[in-house]
């Protein structure tokens, strides 16, 4: 038997919740009184908690049970950055279930030492803590799969029926994913990453090939330091100058929906293009999709496979 475990950003199960995932977001310094209620309004406006936690849980049993189809029995695990289960609470578990070997899979599809680099070094950090000699192995690098990249397609497919029949031929795809400081992801992979997902999307399909497109990042943090773009809301503004009135965002960098889904594209660039008399759309969420689940499965019997070879 090996644990497979899931390694997603996490997020408050609730309103009260909130300051506690703060505090740990903010690596133990306590928010102020105003940080706490931004955040909790903004969670107030998606249904006042994160559904991070219950979709991660669906993604890892549904690929649980794709993987338990060949001859390598898996038991799911979840484990969060900044709420619970943490990756810590995961890993305890996973000990306690007698389980030696884990393949642990961070649900992101871009490399970078703040995005997977980053659950891995939480792993290792919790793993010389507990001190117990577990064999684990990380799926990385399924950016370019092939049926991520199908998953992808798909879900684009849809979004673009939503559009009148008229304009479709007119709409401008906007591929997205999360900002993150310039001075880290200069030395990694993670926008090049981007560049080759997105390419690989479009040049599969005549039909995407056609429409015009840029690239934004999105949901930058409130550091004082440079965060790489542009942003989400200056290319919508550029776009809106050009006479471009339809806009499919697509969150490529994001596998489930959360706050940055939720809020950051559903409510505040909606109002951002209403106000610019723009008509935004964006792709459902991967979450549980079956091209998606089975591009998982096939990542991590590639990396079994390279393990026994």
């Amino acid at each position: 038997m090996k644990a497979l475990l899931l390694l997603a950003f996490g997020g408050p199960g609730s309103l009260e919740e909130v300051e506690s995932f703060l505090v740990r977001l903010f690596r133990g310094r306590s928010p102020s009184a105003q940080q706490i209620e931004r955040v909790k309004e903004r969670y107030a406006l998606i249904g006042g908690s994160s559904p991070l936690r219950a979709i991660t849980g669906a993604q890892a049993k549904a690929l649980e049970r794709r993987l338990n189809r060949a001859k390598v029995a898996f038991m799911s695990y979840v484990g969060m950055r900044y709420g619970h289960p943490l990756i810590e609470e995961a890993l305890k578990e996973i000990l306690r279930d007698g389980i030696h070997e884990i393949v642990a899979l961070p649900m992101v599809p871009f490399r970078s030492r703040e995005s997977t680099g980053a659950y891995i070094d939480e792993v290792k950090r919790v793993l010389k803590e507990i001190g117990n000699g577990l064999d684990i192995s990380f799926v990385e690098g399924w950016h370019c799969h092939h049926l991520f990249i199908e998953a992808i397609r798909e879900k684009i497919v849809e979004a673009l029926s939503e559009f009148p029949s008229g304009s479709r031929k007119r709409v401008h795809l906007l591929f997205t994913a999360h900002s993150l400081p310039r001075a880290i992801v200069e030395q990694d992979p993670y926008v090049g990453d981007m560049e080759e997902s997105v390419r690989k999307v479009r040049e599969g399909m005549e039909a995407l090939s056609n429409l015009p497109w840029s690239i934004a990042f999105q949901s930058k943090g409130r550091s004082s330091e440079e965060w790489i773009g542009p942003e989400v809301e200056s290319v919508l503004t550029g776009l809106s100058g050009r006479g471009i009135r339809e806009v499919l965002v697509i969150p490529i960098g994001f596998v489930s929906d959360h706050i940055e889904i939720l809020y950051d594209i559903d409510i505040l660039f909606q109002k951002k293009a209403e106000s610019l008399g723009m008509v935004l759309k964006r792709t459902r969420s991967l979450n549980t999709s079956e091209l998606f689940i089975e591009a998982l499965a096939q990542a991590v019997e590639e990396r079994i496979g390279r393990e026994r070879s």
